[in-house]
């Protein structure tokens, strides 16, 4: 049984006011900003309490916006991108809007419609420090960026690494034509290969040819 301080009930759940909507423990929600011209905050519920006098409050750990942090936005980081702070409050439930949905990086990326209640989360953040878990991520593109979701890529059928279409010298608009697309370097390196087996066997000794697979990370 949770604890909790005398005088305080520990609640299975509260229904947001003037709505049907239920939140629970675990759930993410939208809380408001005591500047109306904010967006919602964004938190997820640890607890929820009521006091005697019938007063609900909750405890949440903060989502916090990548230009909340002390980083700040970077290109690669998505429209509805968060990171899951370990900064922790109590808040009154009366302040809760409504639920949302914080995806994992991987099932937001799947998504064939992202709505307005749709987040994804691929950080944990240090609120005190700036500091991020993971601290490093997989880049592509010849840019070495990460991935943002919200920004078309396409694949190489060669070295399967991804592709920003701007990158390669290409339109949007173009890049979604393609039935089939091989990055500037495998193209190459197919032009090689094929030179290299029209010569005699005997030209090949003493030559070695060996493939490697480059592994890039980026500070997040």
């Amino acid at each position: 049984m949770a604890k909790t301080k005398p005088g305080k009930k520990v609640l299975e759940s509260y229904t947001i006011k003037g709505t049907n909507k239920v939140v629970k423990a675990g759930d993410c929600v939208l809380m408001r900003p005591s500047d109306s011209d904010k967006l919602p905050y964004v938190a997820r519920v640890e607890k929820i309490e009521a006091d005697q006098r019938g007063n609900v409050r909750v405890r949440v750990r903060w989502y916090y916006r990548p230009e909340e942090s002390i980083g700040g936005r970077s290109q690669f980081h998505g429209a509805k991108e968060l990171f899951l702070s370990d900064h922790y409050d109590v808040q009154s439930a009366h302040t809760i809007e409504g639920k949302c949905t914080v995806h994992s990086f991987k099932n937001y990326s799947k998504l064939e419609n992202v709505g307005p209640e749709d987040y994804f989360c691929r950080f944990e953040y240090k609120a005190a420090t700036g500091g991020f878990t993971p601290d490093r991520v997989a880049v592509y593109c010849k840019c070495e960026m990460p991935y943002n979701p919200d920004d078309l890529m396409v694949q190489c059928e060669g070295c399967k690494d991804w592709f920003h279409p701007s990158c390669m010298g290409m339109t949007i608009e173009e890049a979604k034509k393609l039935e089939h697309f091989v990055c500037a370097d495998c193209a190459t390196k197919d032009k090689s290969k094929r030179a290299l087996s029209s010569l005699p066997v005997s030209s090949l000794s003493g030559n070695k040819i060996c493939s490697y697979d480059s592994k890039r990370v980026c500070c997040a």
